[in-house]
């Protein structure tokens, strides 16, 4: 039996996109992918990315380098528990700057190539598989492969779908999303196969019906009435026994897909949780740095603070009291009543000085 798959675009799909990624340091991986990566791999899919890298015939990189980026990617997802299946790549592109790669190639999306030649090596269900990315390029490469479609629409780079651009099934606005839209259309699909087979349920009510209003219709002859009930009771037994045999039956695989699915869902929804809880604490945070902030402008520039500056210029004048004693202390002609006044005026301004430095500690 074959396999499912998720075909993946690379850049800002799972990486960021800073242009042409030139060296395996520009790797970096988009919120929430390996999570989702995780997801999608409890489902049953295998992983798979498709990436078109014109850079190699543009010259900007080689592909030794490109395979040190991919090897990049794949260690980053590995420290998070999670893995690729195999990596795909285009290196062609019709105005490439380096002759060897300067052609058209099927591989290169939006031609399927990469998706064909990955279901024939990896036996791939094609029909039952995804392609994601955020260009109008990967949309048409699963469209023509027979793949269903999600278009990741980033907020940051809104894009507008030309005339011409096909239209791909589901849109998202990040891998999240795309994992909740895969799980919805697993659910449908096997709400709609349980609905298929309790089908001959339905038909067997009518048979009952019938099979009561047959006495009512027969009573004015009595000889009829009489041979009616023999023939009615194999229908009447008939009609009994078609409910049990209409009753749905499951697959033990429906009922673990059943289950996973509805593990799977849970789980997102704990993460959310999660995610919430933190924002709000860091703001919290950011709310309480905020008023102490503003507490300690309160204190710089409050009413007490003049006091400081009442008691800084005291504390100058007590110095100059000091300097004119000692002055009069050399003096030739000295005084000694001059001298007394300068120290007196001293201690006074001083012990005037620590008073308003107490006041200011004390508030």
């Amino acid at each position: 039996m074959s396999d499912k798959a998720i075909f993946l675009d690379r850049d800002d799909t799972l990486i960021e996109d800073p242009g042409y990624i030139s060296s395996p340091e520009q790797v970096n991986l988009l919120t929430g992918v390996p999570r989702a990566l995780i997801e999608l791999k409890a489902l049953g899919y295998k992983l798979v990315v498709v990436t078109n890298q014109s850079a190699v015939a543009r010259g900007i990189v080689t592909e030794k380098v490109l395979g040190e980026i991919h090897k990049r990617l794949e260690r980053l997802l590995a420290e998070k528990n999670t893995f690729l299946d195999r990596i795909y790549y285009c290196p062609y592109h019709p105005d490439g700057a380096v002759k060897k790669y300067r052609q058209e190639s099927e591989l290169r999306k939006p031609n399927p190539g990469m998706l064909l030649k990955a279901a024939e090596e990896m036996d791939l269900d094609l029909d039952q598989s995804w392609c994601v990315g955020n260009s109008s390029s990967d949309i048409g490469a699963g469209l023509r492969a027979g793949c269903k479609t999600i278009l990741i629409d980033l907020p940051s780079r809104r894009q507008q779908l030309k005339p011409n651009d096909p239209r791909p099934d589901y849109k998202a606005i990040n891998i999240k999303e795309v994992v909740n839209i895969i799980k919805k259309h697993l659910r449908s699909s096997i709400e709609t196969e349980t609905e298929t087979k309790t089908e001959p349920e339905v038909q067997a009510e009518p048979v009952k019906q019938e099979t009561e209003k047959v006495p009512e219709a027969t009573a004015p002859v009595e000889q009829e009435t009489e041979q009616i009930p023999e023939a009615v009771e194999p229908a009447s037994q008939a009609a009994e026994l078609t409910p049990e045999v209409a009753e749905p039956v499951i697959s033990t695989e429906e009922q673990q897909l059943g289950q996973t699915l509805e593990e799977t869902q849970a789980e997102p929804t704990e993460q959310v949780e999660q995610e919430i809880a933190v924002e709000g604490t860091e703001q919290l945070l950011k709310s309480i740095n905020t008023q102490l902030k503003n507490m300690q402008r309160t204190d710089m520039f409050g009413e007490f603070s003049i006091m400081r500056l009442i008691a800084g210029i005291i504390q100058i004048i007590v110095l100059f009291c000091l300097l004119i004693s000692i002055w009069f202390l050399i003096s030739p002609d000295r005084q000694d009543n001059s001298v007394f006044i300068a120290l007196g005026f001293a201690m006074v301004l001083q012990l005037m000085s620590l008073t308003f430095y107490i006041m200011h500690g004390r508030k």
